[in-house]
């Protein structure tokens, strides 16, 4: 029968099943699954994806738009091609009934084999004998296939001449009627998607683009919602089945507004809320910027400037820019730290709603972002998906050992970017056109873990903004590097935005973005740095644009202020006891003199402590003495239960913004959450020594409104022509010299720390220029070529100390990451590490668990609070109310500290079906007895009311 009766009625057998729903016992057709598969893919392709991705994937396949998109859902229809094996077709009893007598007496030994390896390898003979060739790892066949065997999260091994020979197939995956239905399948599929010819060229860029194409696709058309209608009314025949697919793949993308847009244009003051004109920074972007991108094309755009100067306008400008010019819809905003992306999203989200779009999905994406709104309920859900059979390694929560999962397709839970399932909110997620996320959700793109190919599709059709670039650890960096050579092949723009950026890492990661886009500065240098500034390299020649001068020279005039930069040498004690007696020349002491003015007289004032139990401590200290109502004084920091946290940062920037009302009196003490992207302003800062870039961003925060509110909101002390002052504490030991206490050079590499305190003593004035001083003083310490590191011994040997340390991290991530695009040879490259998310880093040293603090009550039940009211939820299908109040009640800690958890610490096990649930421990306290906490191991762990997670190590245990 040729591949047209086979498309008619009755003219293939469509009695193998692709899904199998257990609620109802219903069966549905692979053949019509596949079919749904390559028509969402076709819908992705005319409604999802970008012009710049389009061109991307035709440039790797050297064919034409029509072409590819024939091509690319022809592959999405046989991503599923290995389910039509004994295998699977066995793993559901009811199902399978629906077999005939031929296919169930030509099954042969049935072989476990996962159904993504058996797609693989049958798909690679396949893709053969229609015409691709197949010679060697980056051959067409090789890579079309791997994409069959990736549509599960990760990159299979091929061998051709073993496990993927033509007899191994047959041998193991159903003898001659299960071949030839599986190759009459896939002619049919190649006929009904119309594809006009095989590549001859298939690039890896193209393939991770292709392949997360594919994963969406199965994902769309795998809900219940999508194929469950249409098992109850099958169609009578693939072509009328197919008719009916495209019309349906068309209104699903839609539906789970997949669908980009663009944005009208509005004017300048009606898109920025609260900026009416444009500073000369922007200004000279808007001029300049348009017909340079029209001309040159995707590049990366780098703006230095001080803190609460604009960056962030110019960032969303170029973007609007990139996209109008470079192919691309929607932004991707990365910042290092949740509480930055948390207000970044409330910026982003009255971006875009200003434009007035019918469906503006701006969506949040970090490991605590289910206690933004952002995080849709049905995020939170395990979903209605559960009943779905889909074999083994089909169901969006990983593969259960149990239905036959093999090692590859396994996932082990929550990691430190978020839950494997993150998929569960992919129509509110990543693929949102408009996202906001930390940075280590764009980095798990370049590091061997499930599903990356779905993020870079994510990220690649976007303009891609990187928020305080300066902040990431020598580790981090080479893992953002990476990144950006794999946005550069893909022709995605990029935007680095920094307050504090060496030179010699703005180089590494211009040269890291050009060597992705095959190219080399045209000298074999990057232009340095020019402060305040905004460089464009374009991708096209390699060459870097610079702002003009005149416009860079009235920017830096009207942003011109002066603060005073004050060092105070202390006594490093930690408090101990609430009512111990603190000495006069100690670091509490001298934190309650410097605030003086603002608990007698009035004021904001924020304390940086070096660590959470400095702010604990110092938080207990100013306490005792507090004048005011106790709302006024404020402890901020990581080990706060979620909600509580999320409550007092929305009010730290409400009170302290820029619209106010400004309170009369309020002193925060915190940690280094100050430091990035709060849009606040205090009259008085106070901060434990830190490194020369923290502390420079910490002074963004110290007056940062003054030119905007001309001293009438300023307290009575703060007289005219006052010069407001940052005082940096500098711990000393007995011969006056700076001794780190334990512990902080763990936070900062210790040689930044001392060079900062001798820089700081050593300055002939401690008045500063903002922003002219600021990128000398940055070079100063965290330049490469530092000449201020090696003017002493001891300085030249920490120095020293540090670059080997910065060596061994850049060793450890290079060990994780994927290889660049242009060294990739096998697909499977991409995944030659068996990594999930909990044992990926982004940061190192950073594995962390999620706590539950929580209260055992009489008759040993547990209640999320004191009194009871609030009952620890348990059950086999949880409200999303239910989860997201066991969510709010968390706090991130480190899994050394959690790592002998004891039994009563273990929670419910109905939990661990839950993705964002799974490894939660519990931390019980008895309401009567509040100050005993949990041992684990060598950690005592407390909850206090007040100051939050307590944490000591007793020395035996």
């Amino acid at each position: 029968m040729g591949v047209l009766e086979d498309g008619r009625h009755s003219g293939i057998s469509v009695q193998p099943w692709g899904k199998f729903d257990a609620l109802t016992g219903t069966a549905y057709s692979l053949l019509f699954h596949l079919i749904d598969s390559g028509a969402v893919a076709g819908g992705l392709w005319d409604r999802f994806l970008t012009p710049s991705q389009k061109a991307a994937i035709t440039a790797g396949l050297q064919m034409g738009e029509e072409q590819a998109r024939s091509l690319v859902a022809f592959l999405a229809a046989c991503h599923d091609v290995g389910k039509l094996t004994p295998h699977f077709q066995c793993c559901e009893p009811v199902a399978r009934l629906r077999l005939g007598d031929e296919l169930l007496a030509d099954m042969g030994p049935v072989t476990p084999v996962s159904h993504a390896r058996a797609s693989m390898h049958i798909g690679v003979n396949l893709l053969h004998g229609l015409g691709f060739t197949r010679e060697g790892n980056d051959s067409p066949a090789v890579r079309a296939a791997q994409c069959l065997g990736g549509h599960h999260g990760r990159y299979l091994q091929m061998d051709l001449h073993r496990a993927a020979s033509a007899r191994r197939v047959e041998a193991t995956l159903g003898g001659p009627s299960w071949r030839d239905l599986r190759y009459r399948y896939v002619r049919l599929l190649w006929h009904l998607f119309d594809v006009p010819k095989p590549p001859r060229w298939f690039s890896a860029e193209a393939a991770v683009l292709i392949t997360g194409l594919i994963m969406l696709a199965d994902r769309v058309s795998s809900q219940r919602r999508f194929w469950l209608p249409n098992a109850d009314t099958p169609s009578s025949g693939a072509n009328e089945h197919y008719s009916r697919a495209r019309r349906q793949a068309s209104d699903e993308v839609e539906r789970s507004h997949l669908t980009r847009f663009d944005l009208d244009r509005i004017p300048f003051a009606a898109a920025h809320r609260g900026v009416q004109t444009p500073n000369a920074m922007q200004a000279s972007v808007l001029e300049a910027m348009p017909e340079l991108v029209r001309q040159q094309g995707s590049g990366i755009a780098v703006v230095t400037d001080a803190t609460g100067s604009g960056k962030t306008v110019t960032g969303l400008e170029l973007a609007r820019i990139f996209n109008e010019h470079c192919g691309t819809q929607g932004v991707m905003w990365l910042l290092p730290a949740t509480a930055a992306a948390d207000q970044a999203y409330d910026i982003l989200d009255r971006y875009v709603r200003a434009h007035q779009p019918e469906h503006p999905p701006v969506t949040l994406v970090h490991s605590h972002s289910w206690l933004n709104p952002a995080y849709t309920d049905r995020a939170l859900s395990a979903g209605s998906e559960d009943s779905v059979l889909d074999g083994p390694g089909d169901d969006l929560l990983g593969v259960d050992a149990a239905a036959g999962g093999d090692d590859e397709e396994t996932e082990h839970g929550p990691g430190p970017a978020g839950p494997d399932a993150w998929l569960r909110g992919w129509d509110s997620a990543l693929l949102a056109q408009y996202t906001v996320a930390t940075v280590d959700q764009a980095q798990m793109a370049v590091l061997p873990v499930r599903h990356s190919p779905l993020r870079l599709l994510a990220m690649s059709g976007k303009t891609v903004i990187v928020d305080e670039a300066h902040a990431l650890t020598p580790f981090s960096q080479l893992q953002l590097q990476r990144l950006l050579n794999w946005l550069g092949a893909l022709g995605t723009p990029v935007v680095l935005l920094s307050a504090t950026l060496p030179a010699s890492t703005q180089s590494g990661l211009i040269r890291s973005y050009l060597s992705g886009a095959g190219r080399t500065p045209p000298d074999g240098t990057v232009s340095a740095p020019v402060y305040p500034g905004c460089t464009f390299t374009d991708a096209a020649t390699g060459l870097t644009h610079h702002m003009n001068d005149t416009a860079r020279t009235a920017h830096t005039a009207a942003q011109r202020r002066t603060v005073r930069l004050a060092v105070r040498d202390v006594t490093y004690r930690q408090l101990e006891h609430a009512d111990r007696t603190v000495g006069e020349r100690e670091r509490l002491e001298a934190v309650a003199d410097l605030l003086r003015p603002v608990t007698e007289e009035g004021g904001c004032a924020a304390v940086v402590c070096a660590t959470v139990a400095d702010a604990q401590d110092t938080y207990t200290h100013l306490s005792r003495s507090w004048p005011g109502p106790p709302a006024d004084l404020l402890l901020v920091h990581a080990r706060l239960p979620g909600y509580r946290r999320e409550r007092l940062l929305s009010a730290l920037r409400r009170r302290l913004g820029r619209s106010g009302p400004r309170p009369q009196r309020l002193v925060v003490v915190t940690t280094s959450l100050l430091d990035m992207s709060l849009d606040i302003d205090v009259d008085v800062m106070v901060s434990d020594l830190a490194s020369m870039a923290r502390l420079l961003q910490r002074l963004g925060r110290l007056a940062r409104f003054a030119g905007l509110w001309k001293d009438e909101h300023r307290p009575r002390w703060w007289q005219p022509g006052h010069e407001p002052c940052m005082t940096v504490l500098n711990p000393v030991g007995d011969r006056g010299g700076t001794a780190l206490p334990p512990g902080w050079n763990r936070i900062e590499p210790g040689f930044t720390l001392h060079a900062t305190a001798e820089l700081l003593h050593t300055l002939k004035s401690r008045t500063l220029t903002v922003p002219d001083d600021i990128q000398r003083l940055v070079e100063l310490v965290h330049g490469r070529d530092s000449s201020f590191g090696a003017e002493t011994d001891r300085l030249a040997r920490m120095l020293a100390t540090q670059q080997s340390q910065t060596l061994r991290e850049e060793h450890l991530s290079a060990i994780q990451l994927v290889p660049p695009s242009r060294r990739v040879s096998s697909m499977a490259d991409l995944h030659r590490q068996h990594l999930t998310t909990a044992h990926a880093a982004t940061r190192l040293g950073t594995m962390s668990r999620r706590l539950l603090p929580c209260y055992r009550l009489p008759g040993n039940n547990l209640s999320l609070d004191p009194a009871g009211r609030l009952p620890l939820p348990d059950g086999e299908h949880l409200s999303t109310r239910a989860i997201r109040s066991i969510l709010e009640h968390t706090l991130p800690v480190p899994a050394a500290w959690v790592a002998r958890a004891p039994v009563d610490s273990l929670p419910p096990a109905t939990w661990a079906k839950h993705p964002l649930l799974a490894g939660t421990v519990l931390l019980p306290t008895d309401p009567a007895h509040p100050l005993d906490g949990q041992r684990f191991g060598r950690h005592h762990l407390r909850m206090d009311d007040t100051l939050g997670l307590m944490h000591r190590i007793d020395q035996q245990g």
